[in-house]
């Protein structure tokens, strides 16, 4: 799993955020994405890498501007009675 969490600038609502969501869920499989218009964030978590700048011509065709982007692999965080 991968999480790309693009910084964005612009998004001013909790409308602003689905936008931005749509857009990538249109352009990407994805497993999650979500924005947060206060951390001026979006992250998107993925089976596979995604295209950097696909991402940002995505977002960025929504109106608003993306000023950065980074790359981490994911794990996901689960709630387990026994720790391995």
């Amino acid at each position: 799993m991968i999480k790309v969490t693009a910084n964005v600038e612009g998004m001013m609502c909790g409308h602003c955020e689905a936008h931005v969501n749509d857009a990538v869920r249109a352009a990407f499989q994805v497993k999650k994405v979500t924005s947060s218009h206060s951390k001026g964030v979006t992250e998107v978590i993925s089976e596979e890498p995604i295209d950097e700048e696909k991402l940002r011509q995505t977002i960025e065709a929504t109106g608003y501007k993306v000023t950065g982007i980074q790359t981490e692999p994911y794990e996901k965080k689960g709630f387990s009675l026994f720790h391995k």
